[in-house]
């Protein structure tokens, strides 16, 4: 699993697996499912991700750094 967040816009990605295509099936409307042809899951979108994920427990240190320095410039 591979996970990135885009501070600028506040969207999470969880990339499961891998897919030529993807079908997005809506949660809500911050959340979305990519599901592969077979209807398997190959990746979480999340809008607004600050908002449903306790990012400083997800994503590396790195990135947090850097969510922190953003929200610094807001």
């Amino acid at each position: 699993m591979r996970i990135s967040y885009d501070p600028k816009y506040d969207t999470l990605y969880l990339k499961i697996g891998e897919a030529e295509k993807v079908l997005c099936k809506e949660v809500d409307e911050d959340i979305t499912l990519d599901m592969d042809a077979k209807g398997k899951l190959v990746g979480i979108e999340v809008l607004s991700a600050s908002e449903h994920v306790d990012l400083a427990h997800l994503l590396p240190v790195e990135i947090r750094k850097e969510i922190a320095r953003s929200s610094r410039r807001r």
